[in-house]
């Protein structure tokens, strides 16, 4: 080092006019070994308070009049704490510039006219929005629990929104799962929909309206249904509906009216599936406990006339629900057997109380047919179970020699014929006789 830089630098130290840690560090910033560096230029300073984030963040948008490119780009290079004012980020670029706590009045301060709610309802306005957020999230992952926690503040304020900038936010929230704006739960946004106020006064349903509207131009209901189920949502859709309107005929009229018919048959199929899976767990029960026949038969029938249940499911149900009462005996195959043919011969009656058609009965034998050759435990108690169906009048002869004869269920069915030729046998030949 000469004598001048050393003159020059320690000079003022040795005469008590500044600090020698301040002189050191910002003498040899700069210098390694003698070799002059360069250092980077210095970003605008950081904002140490939400109006200066605020400002800086609403100045970025006036100086580029809205353009989102330039906006991100810019954005990009400011040291801005995003970490401590993420929420404030949000607000400018969904309202324009920081709200006050709990309301959507705007603070004092500078303000941007080229927010999500300042533009048109439509996909097109607010697409590039969704994608300007993805560039900027993806430079800063911890921001997407910023944004989870503003919308989920904007959801739950919906009432504070005229009916138009509500069908904006429902565009976006659509849009954001559409396009995969990363990390954005679906459960915690549609759970803060599920406020009793909100519901009651149809600003749930009609929100979420426009958003299965939306989020159905890119994707099929099968991707809706798997959305709703990360939202814990598929059984609870109506949980949307205001109290007095939670019924299927509501429901149908509602979103049929709104050309969302896909949405009304899945529904129904839902609820008939899910109808159809209470009726056996409450069958299964009653076998199992050996509740009087007339008592579950009354049951069944009550079931079917509620949900309106078609017969030929109630009986394939009856026949499940006889099968899983069954106390299976681990390993024992002719204790497994005896179980199962004891249970459909005590049974049995039921299945023929609504097995009252020969269609009925062609799908029952069917049914019996599939169940046997999928499990292993009745692969050999095929014709067992026919012939005591049989004994009980359950199935007619009619319909066995048919199935025999002309059956289509590929499934075991050689077997199953060989099986039940010494039966069929027996009944040609008391037929001939009569």
């Amino acid at each position: 080092m000469s004598l001048s830089l050393c003159h020059h630098f320690f000079l003022p130290v040795l005469e008590g006019e500044a600090d020698p840690w301040v002189c050191q560090t910002s003498f040899f910033e700069g210098w390694v070994f003698g070799t002059r560096i360069k250092t980077r230029k210095r970003n605008i300073a950081v904002p140490l308070d939400t109006a200066t984030f605020g400002d800086a963040v609403v100045q970025i948008y006036l100086e580029h009049h809205g353009d989102l490119e330039l906006i991100a780009k810019d954005i990009d290079a400011a040291d801005l704490d995003f970490s401590r004012y993420g929420d404030t980020f949000f607000e400018v670029v969904f309202t324009g510039g920081p709200n006050q706590p709990g309301t959507t009045k705007p603070e004092e301060g500078a303000r941007q006219p080229y927010s999500v709610l300042n533009c048109e309802a439509t996909r097109e306005s607010i697409l590039p929005y969704v994608l300007f957020l993805q560039k900027i999230i993806r430079r800063r992952p911890f921001m997407i629990k910023t944004l989870e926690n503003v919308m989920r503040r904007l959801l739950q304020s919906l009432e504070l929104f005229e009916a138009e900038d509500r069908k904006k936010l429902a565009i976006f929230t659509a849009l954001t799962f559409s396009q995969k704006l990363s990390g954005l739960p679906a459960e915690t946004i549609f759970s803060a929909l599920l406020s009793d106020s909100l519901v009651a006064k149809g600003l749930v349903l009609g929100f979420v309206t426009d958003f299965f509207k939306e989020y159905l131009v890119d994707y099929s209901l099968d991707d809706l249904v798997g959305l709703l189920k990360r939202a814990k949502m598929e059984d609870r859709l109506l949980d949307f509906f205001p109290m007095q309107k939670r019924t299927l005929d509501c429901f149908a009229e509602h979103f049929s009216k709104e050309g969302l018919g896909v949405l009304v048959e899945y529904n129904r199929k839902k609820v008939f599936d899910l109808k159809l899976k209470e009726l056996r767990t409450t069958l299964t029960d009653q076998i199992a406990e050996n509740v009087d026949l007339a008592e579950v038969t009354e049951m069944v029938k009550q079931r079917r006339k509620e949900a309106n249940l078609p017969d030929v499911d109630v009986v394939r149900t009856i026949w499940d629900a006889i099968m899983d009462a069954v106390e299976w005996s681990g390993k024992n195959q002719q204790q497994n057997s005896n179980l199962a043919l004891r249970q459909v011969k005590t049974w049995g009656k039921l299945l023929g109380t609504f097995c009252t058609t020969a269609k009925l009965e062609m799908d029952l034998i069917y049914k019996i047919q599939t169940h046997c050759y999928e499990d292993a435990k009745l692969m050999k108690l095929f014709p067992e179970i026919v012939q005591a169906l049989y004994d009980q009048d359950v199935l007619a002869e009619d319909t066995v020699l048919t199935w025999f004869r002309k059956g289509t269920n590929p499934k075991g069915r050689q077997t199953f014929v060989k099986g039940l030729e010494p039966f069929v046998k027996w009944l040609e030949e008391a037929e001939e006789e009569d």
